[in-house]
Parts: C-alpha cells; sequence; structure tokens
C-alpha cells in the first residue's frame, strides 16, 4: 500500500488506490479564497483553481507563471518530498513545504496582508485529483508518472498541463490521447518552444516555402549534466520526508540513491529518455512544427553512432545521442548531442533557417523580413503582444495559453496528440540507437515493423496497482 498524507499537519493513513474518487472530495475542505482585489477584475467566478503536483527543479518556473496569471489561484500543491537539497544544484532546497510557503507568502504579498495561509499541501496525487473545487492540475513529475496521472486526472475531470515530454513509452502516450479526448479534457503539452515568436516564425517561413523544398533538419540536444555512478554504486538510506515508495509508483522496484531521484531520474531508462526526450521534446518538436509533420512520424530511424553509460552504471540513458530519421515524403531528420544547444536547423533547396531556442538565424539573411501574406500559413500564437523572445519569457505565454484554452474549451498550442508524436519521435530514436540497427515504423498504427524486439519496446510494464 502506498501511505499518503492528507497535510502536512495531520498523520498518515492509509487509502486504497480505488477510493481515491469516493472519498477525497469529501474529505478536503474548500481553500481559503484569496481578497478578490488580489485578482484585479477576474472575479471569483471565472478564476481557474489550480493543483501543482511534483515541485521539483521545473517548478521553479512553473509555478510562478502560473501565479502571475490574474485570473489563476493556486490552491494545492504536492510533492513525495516534504523538502530537501539535493536537485540540480546544492542550494536548491526543494519540495512541497517550500512550494507552499512560496505561494502562501506571493498572496500575502500581493493582497498587502501579513499573511495567507489558503495553500495546502499533499504528499499523495490522489487528494488533489479528488478535489471537487480544483479546474486544473500541472503535472510537474518524473516521465514515468505523466500517463498514470493523466488518465486518472482526466478521468477526475481536471484540465492538464503536462511537462515535456509527455510520455514515457508510445504506448503510454496513446492512453493519454485517449484519456484526454474520452473525458473531454484540456491538456497542452509544456514544450514551451511553440510559444516563442521567433520560433514560429522560424516554422512560418519553412512552412511557406520560404527556403525552397525542405530536404533536412538538424536537430540538437544538449550533452548530459550528470555522471553517473559507474559499476558497484550501492545503495543509500531513504531520506527522512521523502517517500520513495510513492516516487517509484508504476516504475520496477530499485534500492535508492541519490542520483536515483530528484533531477537526476531523467538518465535512467525506467523513468526518462534522458536528454533525448528531455531536449529532444524542444527540438525535435520544433522539426515536427516547421516540417508540417504533427499528424505523422518519420517511418525510418536508424543510428548514427551513439554512446551508451558502462554496464552496470545506474544511469542507463545515451550519452551521445547520434540517430536518424526519415519521413514518407523523404525529408531527413538528424538529431545529434551538440554543445552548446543548437535548436532546429531546416535546411532547403534555396536556403535555411535556424532557431535555437532564442534567436532566429536565416540564409540568406533577408528572409528575416519575409512578410507572410494573409493567405499564407499562419501558425497558433499563444501571446500577440509577445516582443521580446528570450527563454524564459515564453513560458508564461505557454501557460496563458493553456489557460485560455480551458476558457474557450479549444485545443492549445501543443495539445495532447501532438505532444504524443514528438515524445514518440525521441521514443524511436532511443530504440534505434539501443539496438544499433535501423527500424521501420508504420504512424498510423503506431507499430514498429518486422522487429519483435523493439516493437516490444513500445511499451513497459506498469508495477501493480497502478495502471495505465
Amino acid at each position: 500500500m502506498i501511505r499518503k498524507t492528507a497535510t502536512p499537519h495531520t498523520g498518515r493513513r492509509r487509502v486504497a488506490r480505488r477510493d481515491f474518487l469516493k472519498t477525497t472530495t469529501a474529505a478536503v475542505a474548500l481553500p481559503w479564497l484569496v481578497p478578490s482585489s488580489v485578482f484585479g477584475a477576474a472575479a471569483p467566478s471565472s478564476r481557474i483553481h489550480v493543483g501543482v503536483i511534483g515541485t521539483g527543479c521545473q517548478a521553479t518556473i512553473d509555478l510562478p507563471a502560473f501565479l502571475n496569471q490574474p485570473d489563476v489561484q493556486v490552491v494545492a500543491v504536492c510533492d513525495v518530498n516534504t523538502g530537501s537539497h539535493g536537485y540540480r544544484s546544492p542550494e536548491q532546497f526543494l519540495g512541497r513545504e517550500p512550494a507552499r510557503k512560496q505561494v502562501d507568502k506571493f498572496y500575502a504579498d500581493k493582497a498587502g496582508a501579513g499573511q495567507y495561509r489558503g495553500c495546502d499541501a499533499y504528499n499523495d496525487f490522489r487528494e488533489v485529483l479528488g478535489r471537487d473545487d480544483i479546474n486544473a492540475v500541472a503535472l510537474i513529475v518524473p516521465d514515468h508518472w505523466h500517463a498514470p496521472m493523466t488518465v486518472m486526472a482526466a478521468a477526475a475531470g481536471k484540465d492538464i498541463y503536462c511537462e515535456k515530454p509527455l510520455s514515457l513509452t508510445i504506448r503510454h502516450g496513446r492512453a493519454m490521447v485517449e484519456a484526454v479526448r474520452k473525458h473531454g479534457r484540456i491538456l497542452q503539452t509544456g514544450s514551451h518552444f511553440r510559444s516563442s515568436p521567433a520560433c514560429r516564425r522560424a516554422c512560418e517561413l519553412v512552412r511557406n516555402g520560404r527556403i525552397g523544398k525542405l530536404q533536412r533538419m538538424v536537430t540538437s540536444v544538449v550533452e548530459n549534466n550528470a555522471v553517473s555512478p559507474g559499476p558497484g554504486w550501492q545503495p543509500m538510506p531513504v531520506p527522512d520526508g521523502f517517500d520513495y515508495p510513492l516516487w517509484l509508483g508504476p516504475a520496477p522496484d530499485a534500492p535508492y540513491h541519490e542520483d536515483r531521484c530528484f533531477y537526476r531520474f531523467r538518465f535512467i531508462l525506467e523513468y526518462s529518455g534522458g536528454q533525448t526526450t528531455n531536449f529532444g521534446a524542444h527540438a525535435n518538436d520544433t522539426a515536427q512544427w516547421g516540417g508540417g509533420y504533427d499528424d505523422t512520424l518519420p517511418v525510418e530511424y536508424d543510428d548514427l553512432g551513439s554512446e551508451w553509460p558502462e554496464p552496470g552504471s545506474l544511469f542507463t540513458t545515451p550519452t551521445k545521442i547520434a540517430f536518424r530519421a526519415v519521413y514518407a515524403d523523404g525529408v531527413e531528420l538528424i538529431c545529434k548531442t551538440t554543445r552548446p544547444y543548437q535548436g532546429c536547423r531546416f535546411e532547403g533547396t534555396e536556403g535555411w533557417v535556424h532557431f535555437d531556442g532564442n534567436r532566429l538565424r536565416t540564409n540568406p539573411e533577408s528572409l528575416k523580413d519575409s512578410v507572410i501574406g494573409p493567405d499564407e500559413i499562419h501558425l497558433p500564437v499563444s501571446n500577440p503582444n509577445r516582443r521580446e523572445d528570450r527563454r524564459p519569457l515564453y513560458l508564461p505565454d505557454h501557460v496563458r495559453n493553456f489557460l485560455d484554452a480551458v476558457k474557450s474549451r479549444q485545443d492549445p498550442v501543443e495539445p495532447v496528440e501532438v505532444g504524443h508524436r514528438t515524445a514518440s519521435l525521441c521514443h524511436l530514436g532511443n530504440i534505434a540507437m539501443k539496438l544499433k540497427r535501423k527500424i521501420r515504423f508504420d504512424p498510423e498504427a503506431e507499430r514498429i515493423l518486422g522487429d519483435e524486439e523493439a516493437d516490444a519496446m513500445l511499451d513497459r510494464p506498469i508495477r501493480a496497482p497502478w495502471r495505465v
């Protein structure tokens, strides 16, 4: 059974998974409301109550992006870690209690009050999903939790902002698509480059033929920023205040090590796909958007000399990424590790366009000034007023686009199907690199053809009682 804590002020109690929707809604009180003056013109009826699930490294960016929206009230935060150091940098002290204090301080400062206590903190995400006063959740958790939480959140009637990469496996991604559509929910994938004006401009130039016929796209991912404990690594005691069984959740049981969790989970295949899916969810997503491939995927994938950790190491994702993919129309995608980050370069018969995450470069340079006519392709705009374009300025625009979609019930700039396909491209690259051979993929059936070993890698077992 999984331990859960109702709030930081109550004792632990045990709960069966089947009871979460039935019992938690009645058990949790309504939040303390922030004074209406804090929200300006946003009436209580128009506010979106948000629960933030996962308060680690990415939440240091995502949480403020939600807090600063005038029509949002963050009423709950959730994390299996009460609070500790040990994230990306030693000085970071993160977890649910630091996040709760951050939220309360934000609203107290904004209201000009001495204190505010209206944000609840939870150990178990199911208590957040069981609250009928919460409209939307932000899932800022390790990748192996994305699908189970999304499926459960959709069933609980919540709209979902899910961090990238959208899924751990292609089968997980498909389950997320089906759950979101079945329950009529809004999902925004957190690949926020789509809210960058420079990224959108680059993709519009390509989509409207300014570089001629598209021939090749070169995407980059950064090298690993952590070194794996090598063969012979030893388990460590679980820190106080850290619910390690719930952190593992649907993943295989494994001994605790400080480099298994927090930020460095992304370098272990049971929980993530390494930098292939981490930065690849930006660069390869840009390629999909600019190439006009949001509704399909490459049909061939091949290793180009990837490198992997020594057998027996704790980390199991590639240390050097190098793969090639080919679309059905013959356009080639090359994904590789670079330093520094290079983003996505589109190469055509009459020039090239390059977006590196912060700026747009073109050849010929005059392409930058090319006017996209009213009858040409115009891609979705998250914030029409955004002019300055550098990370992380456009991440709040991505959150704003999600909230606008929640209100309009129209798809956001990166809906669930789009995030699923970008993640799938990255997963397929990892499979080809792991097997060191070419694989052929059917984008419609979402199957690897003629290779049973490779096809079996499209999914992974889920540990009971969890399921997708």
